[in-house]
Parts: structure tokens; C-alpha cells; sequence
């Protein structure tokens, strides 16, 4: 571990940055600080936490608890529990607007997306996809709301001001997890039953191709102009070009692959490899995986689940 630690430090910036793990079958959340390859705090959650969401300026990390009926908010800094918020229902996908100032969580029992304030730490408001909602992602303007409904093969777009759904877009078969790029142009869906991803145009509010992946895909990532989806069944990472959306390349990861983001600089893409319980590390350039990271039980870390530490 030393010697990974060593060679991960010489990458220099690509690292300034900690991964929040949530660990499904431990009831805990652990951070790893990815410039050293090791564990610097576990965090208590319950309720068999799932979806995380780090927001954008790092102070904060929301937790969703689907056995809980709970989202928790960590202080990043400090590592501690600032405070539980009780949305009810089935709280899976959680992601945080631009500006920090509204939390959204999907109740996937409920085909609705909860509204939560986050200075008063509240619900505030609910609105309605479709069915079993399950990634949500918002566009860099914070103006548009992206959910991926996976028993209705769709995705609902919500305009953020209004808190009303403005269109639906079809996709693949059961899409999960759902990725924006960040120019706010295109999203990604991996659809778990059609072993794919749809490419949505999202001013035209449609899917404009299909990419195929490995088996049972459930998230997406995006770096150095390739898109990285974590392939659940195949214990693989697929690659595909974000041009031609042809197929790249398959890299063998842990078992069961579920969250997976990029780092800020694109260098590296972070894999949860839920039944292997660890973190996988990959180049984007080379296509390969450079470390690997022992952390708790079940780890799903499906969200945005990586802070800048500078």
C-alpha cells in the first residue's frame, strides 16, 4: 500500500481530491483521500445509505438512506453528521444544484423528486416523473433537472424554476444512473435492461444514439472525450468514444461495479465495486487501472461522490 500511496502522490494534482464512499451493508460512509490511496474517516450513516451527492464548493456531502426514509448531511471538513432530514418514501439518487441551494432526491416509491432547502435543511417541495425514479443530474446552469425513471424507460426533464416536468425522453430499457456533460449540451442514461447507453441531445429533448456496454450498466462518467460506464454483471469498466459513440475498450475492475465519477482534471476515474468492497483507480488516458482501495461493505457510491480538497 505504501508503494501505491507513493506512485499515486507523484500525479500531482490529479489527486487533490477525496472520494465519499457510501458503504451500503456497513451503514457507513467512508472518505478516502485519493493523493494517498487510504481511508481518513468513517462516518456513521444507517439506513443502508446509497445515493451521495458532494456539493460543488465541497463544503457538504447528502446522503441518501433508502431503509431510513432519511437524507444526512455531512460536513465535509469535519467529518461529522450536521443533521438528518426525513423525506420518506424510497430515497435513492441525490444530486445538488449548482449553486448549492436546493438538494433533490429521488423517492423511487413514489415517482417524485423531493425538494430540499438547504439552509433550512427541509423539504420544501415534490415533483412528479415517472416511474421508479433513480439517477437524477443536474445541467451546469442549474436550470434543468434530469431524472432517470427506470420502469417507465424514460427520463424526465424538470425546469428547476417552475419545479414542473417540461418533457420526457425515451430511452433504453431500465435506465439508472444518468450523467450531464459539462457543457450542459448531452446526458448519458446506462440502461440497466437493454445493456446500453442513450445519448440524449438535451435541447432537442431527445435521444440521439445508443452506445453498446457490458452487462447490466449502471452509471457514467466522462473524461479526456470518452464516456466510462461501470458494467454491474461483466466487472468491467466500458469505454466508448463521446464523438463517434463507438465502443473503446472493456478494463476488468472489481466485482460488480456500481458508482463511478471522474476527477476534476479528467485524469482518473473512481470505481465502487460493491461485492469486491473496494475502490478501483483508472488512467483515462491509458485505459487502465493504476490502484485499488479497501473500503466497507457494499460500497455503492452512486452519485457525485468526489470533493476538491484545493
Amino acid at each position: 500500500m505504501a508503494a501505491l500511496a507513493a506512485s499515486l502522490a507523484c500525479l500531482g494534482s490529479a489527486f487533490a481530491e477525496e472520494a465519499f464512499v457510501t458503504n451500503q451493508l456497513s451503514d457507513d460512509m467512508m472518505v478516502v483521500d485519493l493523493a494517498t490511496a487510504r481511508s481518513v474517516a468513517t462516518i456513521p450513516i444507517g439506513g443502508k445509505p446509497a445515493g451521495v451527492a458532494v456539493s460543488a464548493d465541497g463544503r457538504f456531502a447528502y446522503v441518501t438512506s433508502p431503509d431510513a426514509k432519511a437524507v444526512t448531511v455531512v460536513d465535509a471538513a469535519t467529518r461529522q453528521v450536521a443533521g438528518r432530514i426525513e423525506v420518506g418514501g424510497g430515497p435513492l439518487g441525490i444530486a445538488v444544484a449548482p449553486d448549492g441551494k436546493t438538494v433533490y432526491v429521488a423517492d423511487w416509491y413514489a415517482a417524485a423528486v423531493r425538494v430540499i432547502d438547504a439552509a433550512t435543511r427541509s423539504v420544501t417541495a415534490s415533483i412528479a416523473v415517472g416511474a421508479s425514479p433513480s439517477g437524477l443530474a443536474v445541467t451546469p446552469d442549474g436550470k434543468l433537472l434530469l431524472s432517470a425513471d427506470r420502469d417507465d424507460d424514460s427520463v424526465s426533464v424538470v425546469d428547476t424554476a417552475t419545479r414542473q416536468r417540461k418533457a420526457t425522453i425515451k430511452v433504453g430499457t431500465r435506465p439508472f444512473g444518468v450523467t450531464i456533460d459539462a457543457e450542459g449540451k448531452r446526458a448519458y442514461t446506462a440502461n440497466v435492461g437493454s445493456d446500453d447507453v442513450s445519448v440524449i441531445d438535451i435541447a432537442a429533448g431527445q435521444a440521439i444514439g445508443r452506445v453498446p456496454v457490458g452487462m447490466r450498466p449502471y452509471a457514467v462518467a466522462m473524461a479526456q472525450g470518452r464516456g466510462f460506464v461501470t458494467d454491474q454483471y461483466g466487472g468491467t469498466v466500458s469505454v466508448f468514444d463521446l464523438a463517434t459513440l463507438k465502443p473503446i475498450k472493456r478494463i476488468n475492475v472489481g466485482d460488480y461495479p456500481e458508482g463511478i465519477n471522474a476527477t476534476a482534471d479528467g485524469k482518473r476515474i473512481i470505481v465502487a465495486n460493491w461485492e469486491s468492497n473496494t475502490l478501483h483507480i483508472i488512467d483515462a488516458a491509458e485505459l487502465k487501472v493504476v490502484g485499488e482501495v479497501k473500503v466497507g461493505d457494499g460500497p455503492r457510491a452512486f452519485g457525485a461522490f468526489l470533493r476538491r480538497t484545493e
